[in-house]
């Protein structure tokens, strides 16, 4: 009870210089309360081994905790969802705290060691910090949207470096094509390669390359865009139909007799067997209606000289009046 009322006298009247608060020992003297000696009180204190725990994936590390106070105070670990392995040992002072085989999974989680006693308590925390190589977890083909956007999400600490290879080949960035980080949640990215009007120039393979001092890892994606103005195949709007430029995949790969296929070549014969065939029917056509015409003109002059000789014929046989 004289601790709390020390601690009340130093809270509520610090610069209280004429306060008499003082208590009578057993000779009947009067003690100062600030200077009387409380035996066996003292708050806690707790002192971790370190402020920046950072660990690399798979690794082993051991957290330390170090209390002090009067009566000797009690000592606790507090966490929250750990997925690793852990282990605690409270019974020693300094406390131990090891986590084994550490996985990505925990980096961000706060740790905190508590100290209590009939006096109070004190505690300390640290953040735990895993190193990991990048994982690209989400790649999809392309949409539209305010820009074509090729959406990805990405693991990894320290922040993965992000490349693209377009067709094989290291991908320029520039204001027309780029990559955007749109949501960060602690060591994972969600963005998209954004394209501004892109065209069939733009068609093809893209790989997603990401990369830090820990690691890599790579991902394929086949996007379209739109049609090759001078291509001679048709495109369809499917995910796997973009092999190079102007080359749509072959779902039916299986059942499809590649000696059918049409080339070029043969396209091209085809379009001057088409061209001769009109003119032959046009040709036909001229010489129906020349013949036509014929006819009608020698069907018309025919027709007179008839009428003609039959006239001639009947006034021949008339009688004439001497």
């Amino acid at each position: 009870d004289i601790m709390w009322i020390k601690v009340f006298q130093e809270i509520k009247f610090p610069k209280a210089e004429n306060q008499d608060f003082y208590c009578i020992n057993d000779y009947n003297q009067r003690i100062s309360l600030l200077e009387k000696p409380v035996p066996n009180c003292g708050m806690p204190s707790v002192k971790l081994n370190t402020q920046n725990l950072t660990v690399i994936e798979g690794k082993t590390i051991t957290l330390y905790c170090e209390a002090t106070g009067s009566p000797s105070p009690t000592i606790a670990w507090v966490f929250n969802n750990i997925v690793s392995k852990h282990e605690s040992d409270t019974n020693k002072n300094p406390a131990s705290f090891t986590i084994k085989n550490v996985s990505s999974s925990d980096s961000g989680i706060q740790i905190y060691c508590i100290a209590e006693n009939t006096v109070g308590e004190d505690q300390a925390s640290v953040d735990l910090t895993v190193f990991f190589a990048p994982n690209i977890t989400y790649l999809e083909i392309p949409y539209s949207d305010h820009h074509w956007c090729i959406p990805f999400s990405v693991r990894g600490n320290p922040q993965p470096v992000l490349t693209w290879l377009h067709d094989g080949a290291k991908l320029n960035e520039s204001e027309y094509i780029w990559t955007k980080i749109h949501v960060t949640n602690r060591t994972e990215y969600h963005g998209c390669l954004q394209l501004d009007n892109p065209t069939h120039v733009n068609n093809g393979n893209y790989t997603l390359v990401a990369e830090n001092q820990y690691g890599k890892d790579e991902a394929n994606i086949s996007a379209y865009f739109m049609e090759d103005p001078g291509g001679s195949s048709p495109f369809y709007d499917h995910p796997g139909y973009i092999e190079d430029y102007g080359t749509p995949t072959n779902d039916f790969e299986d059942t499809t007799n590649n000696s059918n296929q049409v080339t070029s070549t043969d396209v091209s014969n085809k379009d001057n067997e088409d061209s001769i065939t009109v003119y032959v029917v046009v040709g036909i056509a001229a010489l129906v209606c020349t013949g036509l015409v014929i006819m009608l003109i020698i069907l018309k002059f025919g027709r007179h000289s008839k009428f003609g000789m039959k006239g001639s014929v009947l006034f021949h046989k008339i009688p004439l009046d001497e």
